[in-house]
């Protein structure tokens, strides 16, 4: 009997060591901000394109995402491939990218609700990535030239109509960044 008493006391004491030590809590770090670049070498403000906000750093504000000079696109129903229409918008976007030699730019792709999850965000990464090869063909390097998708989750307008879905299946453009002036 008091085998089995020494044996439940043991591991009863183990078991209360683990809840009372356990593992840490993690640690979240910041990373450490970039010096700021000395005073005489730095390049004004007002020649860089501002970055805009993405569709989804817009939606955690709740808010509309910022404009932006780079118009947006839009695609036909279940289709990724290039209207008249978005051809002559791109070519506008890529005079803006030629005169503004340093942004970057995230192609967002997007969907409208009909259609899986699934679906949805490979239909996304398509119209993205259709806007990107044909930026391409303009000579804007890929380079400066980055694609995602949020399907059906980021929609514009909510109403379940076709002038609505029309304007949720679109390719935004978002300015991400500008290379410094070498």
């Amino acid at each position: 009997m008091t085998g089995r008493l020494g044996t439940l006391t043991y591991g009863v004491m183990f078991f209360a060591f683990l809840a009372l030590t356990g593992c840490p809590p993690p640690v979240a770090t910041k990373p450490e901000a970039p010096a700021a670049p000395p005073a005489a070498v730095a390049k004004p403000a007002a020649s860089r394109p501002a970055p805009a906000s993405s569709s989804l750093e817009a939606a955690r504000r709740d808010q509309a995402p910022a404009p932006s000079p780079l118009k947006d696109i839009y695609f036909n129903y279940d289709k990724y491939d290039l209207k008249t229409e978005a051809r002559e918008t791109l070519k506008a976007n890529a005079n803006w990218l030629k005169t503004n030699a340093s942004a970057r730019v995230e192609i967002e792709g997007h969907a409208d609700e009909r259609g899986t999850n699934e679906y949805n965000l490979a239909l996304g990464a398509k119209r993205a990535q259709a806007a990107r090869d044909y930026l391409a063909t303009l000579g804007i390097s890929k380079e400066r030239l980055s694609t995602i998708s949020y399907g059906e989750e980021l929609p514009v307008c909510k109403e379940q109509n076709e002038e609505c879905w029309q304007k949720n299946r679109r390719g935004r453009f978002v300015i991400i960044s500008a290379r410094p002036a070498s």
